[in-house]
């Protein structure tokens, strides 16, 4: 069969300073499969093209050639059209870490054109401190891009946003009448800049199959303005979507005009889908090439005989599609998905990064907040650990759709080959894993068989903040190189916690964030207001809550999220368990997700945002801890019935001891130490001396004990694969020469001593 050229293309926009994973997933899994494949960011390119000094230029000349009405801050910078242009071009490079010594003009001179986003500055040398000069920079020159996309928006591209791209079309769009209307209509400045970067793509790769990834509602228009494009280009090429956003929003689409631009919707995981639609297509081209190759054989005469050679030549059939959308012959949507097996997540293959311009993301620095940092500074590589979540209960959570509800997991070997693969082809050391929440064992794991290959990486991900979490696996996790986790409260009040299904409560989440911090790993909370049927009184609560969380130092970061019902979680098929009632929209043709409802015996949700907001943004930099809970809102609030010091409380429980984990397996972090032997005034003493990154020290035990402890560790530092069990070392502890028991040398200071050092039990 003739293999058809693939180009993948990930629509404006999405996050600037890293690849979406999306399509170097596909990328990788094709190209283990022998198919030629590119990859293109149009996301990326369009902000490049748009923020330079050319772009600029068009875009300033067409404001000035538009006759808009501009504010009086757009056309402040229209008049200072020259300083965006001389600066726009190093601001760039200096965000693509090209030219890092211009951070020192950034902040101490007059070197950016400012406008409205400056107004409200935050106090820079509070948030990043003397030593942050790059930070500050880079914070600097993000504002300075906002004010230029503000001004876009005002003027010559309304739809544009950083990391959204006409959301306003996609979102809870059950007509698809509104995205017809502004694809029909000319394009803009920016659809132009677009389809120019379009244009030279598909002349370089000269496609037969274009792929798009659309994860959010804010990639949907650009994807289908493409797609026409495509479609005017390339008139055989075969147009698929794929991604998040049709896997929640268009499972029951039945709108023909959509498959104008797209031939082939596929939901859940591309892989499989993808595999059937290009073998159906690959036939469809060895179909037309044997007809052509016939016809000139034959000589011009035998023209006439095309259609005979069509209706001879078998052609393919869609009948074994999986889980695909099309339009058929009559006109109508039609939804084709054969019982074929899921492509396992072992068998996904490594991401594959190549084609995509790694050099030229921008690393900017939106919010003062560490965790939103991490999503929009640096360049990471994304990669999942599982597929789904092992959890899949939260009644908030879209679990009953597959890339939730099917769980699997691949062996920690196969994983760190990939990371150690996509280390080698791009250059980063940095990973974000992107599961749901990633599987704590798995992560552990992960963690051993990263130190045994002495592989160095810098990572962060999802968790859910579940007791298997304890201190000792979060110091093997940050010995693994983990920076940060970002992990679900959401309401904190047990009572909702249980109705959400979460399986934490606020004591456990307390003491797993304490395991972290204490680690020196950075904790994000997700926060959550307006759950069904929470009550004002558990609204402050949760504020109360957060307050003892960031008091005592064990969370950094937190973000609150206003709840929203949607049509596949638990809460959306079953909205009279949880008291709310769905008042709208009705399912259309085209997009159904989002869910309006009323809470008739909840709180009025929506005057407690901005409070709840500007709450938290304090309690993150230390501020105004001890003020009374009513000081955010700008009206009467209840006083909390939380106990003041609920979390110092769960912070103060003891733990299981030792000798009651004798199933589970000893880790040591450090190295091999040395043995020798000295003379005391009770006689021989053993002196265990370790060489460690940051600090020797010394282990003194009974001479007696010596060789058995330097054994013990000697073995767990340097033979990883042998699981070593606690009641495997209590069977040969030297009972009868040592004067004691196992469990009482649990408890002496030689044994704490190593365990403050690094001795583990996981």
């Amino acid at each position: 069969m003739a293999s058809p050229r693939i180009l993948l293309i990930t629509p404006p926009l999405t996050q600037l300073n890293t690849p979406y994973p999306a399509t170097p997933y596909i990328k990788g899994f094709l190209g283990g499969r022998g198919y030629q494949v590119t990859q293109a960011d149009l996301g990326l390119e369009l902000v490049l093209k748009l923020f330079s000094a050319e772009g600029l230029r068009r875009v300033f000349a067409e404001i000035e050639a538009g006759g808009f009405e501009l504010s009086d801050n757009a056309r402040r910078m229209v008049r200072l059209q020259r300083s965006y242009l001389t600066t726009i071009g190093p601001v760039i490079r200096f965000l693509q870490n090209k030219d890092t010594t211009l951070a020192s003009r950034i902040c101490h001179s007059r070197f950016l054109p400012e406008a409205a986003r400056f107004d409200n500055i935050a106090d820079l040398e509070a948030a990043f401190g003397t030593l942050g000069l790059n930070d500050q920079a880079r914070h600097l020159a993000t504002l300075y891009l906002e004010d230029i996309g503000d001004l876009i928006k005002e003027t010559v591209g309304p739809q544009f946003g950083f990391s959204r791209y006409a959301e306003r079309l996609g979102m809870s769009a059950t007509s698809f009448d509104a995205m017809h209307e502004a694809l029909q209509a000319a394009p803009n400045l920016l659809d132009r800049m677009l389809l120019e970067l379009l244009d030279e793509l598909v002349a370089r790769t000269e496609p037969d199959v274009v792929g798009f990834s659309v994860p959010f509602p804010g990639n949907l228009y650009g994807a289908l303005r493409l797609a026409g494009r495509v479609k005017e280009l390339r008139p055989a090429a075969k147009t698929l979507m794929g991604g998040g956003y049709p896997n929640t929003e268009l499972r029951q689409i039945k709108e023909p005009r959509f498959f104008d631009y797209i031939d082939f919707l596929t939901l859940d995981d591309g892989e499989g889908p993808w595999l059937r639609l290009l073998e159906y297509i690959s036939r469809q081209l060895s179909v037309v090439s044997c007809q052509v190759e016939e016809l000139a054989e034959a000589g011009p005469s035998s023209i006439s005989r095309q259609n005979d050679l069509t209706t001879n030549n078998q052609q393919p059939t869609t009948s074994t599609f999986q889980r695909t959308f099309l339009r058929n012959a009559a006109g109508v949507v039609e939804y084709i998905n054969h019982p074929h097996p899921d492509v396992p997540h072992t068998e996904v293959g490594t991401p594959d990064y190549s084609d995509l311009p790694l050099t030229e993301y921008l690393s900017v620095i939106e919010v003062l907040n560490p965790m939103h940092r991490l999503w929009s500074d640096g360049r990471w590589n994304k990669l999942t650990i599982a597929h789904g979540c092992y959890w899949k209960r939260c009644s908030f959570c879209d679990v009953t759709l597959d890339y939730i509800s099917r769980y699997e997991t691949a062996p920690a070997t196969l994983l760190v080959d990939r990371i150690e693969q996509i280390v080698r082809q791009t250059g980063q050391t940095g990973f974000h894993f992107v599961d749901e929440a990633a599987p704590p064992l798995a992560l552990r794991d992960l963690a051993v068989e990263l130190l045994k290959r002495q592989v160095n990486i810098t990572w962060w991900g999802n968790i859910r903040f579940e007791k298997t979490f304890t201190p000792d696996l979060c110091r093997l996790l940050a010995a693994s190189g983990c920076i940060a986790v970002s992990g679900g409260l959401e309401v904190a009040s047990d009572r909702l916690l249980a109705l959400m299904e979460k399986g934490v409560t606020i004591a456990q989440v307390a003491r797993v964030t304490d395991g972290f911090t204490q680690a020196g790993i950075m904790v994000h909370a997700y926060l959550m207001y307006g759950f069904p049927t929470q009550t004002t009184q558990e609204t402050v609560d949760a504020l109360e809550v957060v307050r003892q969380l960031f008091g005592a130092g064990i969370v950094q970061s937190g973000y609150w999220h206003r709840f929203a019902m949607t049509a596949h979680s638990p809460v959306g098929k079953n909205p009279a368990k949880y008291q709310v009632v769905p008042i709208g929209p009705e399912p259309g043709d085209f997009a159904w997700n989002d869910l309006w409802h009323d809470d008739p015996t909840g709180t009025d949700h929506e005057k407690f945002g901005a409070g709840l907001a500007k709450a938290l943004y304090n309690y993150m930099h230390g501020v105004a801890l001890n003020e009374p809970l009513s000081f955010w809102f700008d009206f009467k609030t209840p006083h909390s019935k939380v106990p003041r010091q609920l979390i110092q409380q769960a912070l103060q429980e003891p733990g299981k001891p030792d000798f009651a984990k004798q199933n589970q397996r000893l880790f040591w972090l450090g190295n091999a130490p040395e043995l020798r032997y000295t003379e005391a005034k009770k006689g021989q003493r053993a002196i265990l001396t370790f060489y460690e990154q940051a600090e020797d020290f010394e282990v003194k035990t009974a001479a007696v004990l010596g060789p058995w402890l330097y054994q013990l560790i000697t073995s767990l530092a340097t033979d990883y694969d042998t699981k070593v069990l606690l009641k495997e070392v209590a069977a040969t502890f030297p009972t009868s020469v040592a004067g004691m028991s196992f469990e009482a040398f649990l408890a002496s200071p030689t044994w704490q001593l190593l365990r403050e050092k690094g001795l583990l039990i996981l």
